[in-house]
């Protein structure tokens, strides 16, 4: 669908509520994105500090594992230089703390370079939303003056 380009001074006010509207509501839908993929970077990031406080004393320390987000089960560890990685869609890998490591610091990178993008297009629509308010106002005192001269 590709977008089309209109003046938006040539817009009536009412045709100006509805573009900021629109445009309040893509702002509203970019913002949550980028908090979630800011939680998802936080995540990210807190996964490289557990598989870094991994240390070869934690062996036959007792643990809680979890079996769904909120059934945990204990258990011991047993090994501390493998971990199991949570690669997507339900798969799991069993990786060296220097590979879950570099996995993690990578999956933080991709998230950071799209919350770059996302924070610019934000930017964007703001500028946006404020050309249309601008307008918007200058056409409700037109109005304003033109009806105040007929008056």
């Amino acid at each position: 669908m590709a977008e089309q380009q209109v003046n938006i001074t040539d817009l009536d006010p009412t045709q100006l509520q509805e573009v900021k509207k629109q445009l309040d509501q893509e702002l509203d839908h970019l913002t949550n994105s980028y908090s979630q993929l800011k939680q998802a970077q936080t995540k990210f990031k807190s996964c490289v500090e557990n598989v870094n406080s991994l240390k070869p004393e934690s062996k036959s320390k007792e643990i809680l594992i979890p079996l769904t987000a909120s059934l945990y089960v204990p258990g011991k560890l047993t090994d501390t230089d493998n971990v199991v990685v949570d690669v997507g869609t339900g798969y799991y890998v069993k990786k060296t703390k220097a590979e879950a490591t570099s996995h993690y610091n990578s999956k933080s990178t991709f998230v950071q370079s799209n919350l770059d993008t996302l924070q610019k297009t934000i930017e964007r629509k703001q500028e946006n939303v404020q050309s249309v308010v601008q307008v918007l106002q200058m056409k409700m005192q037109q109005q304003q003056q033109q009806q105040a001269q007929k008056a």
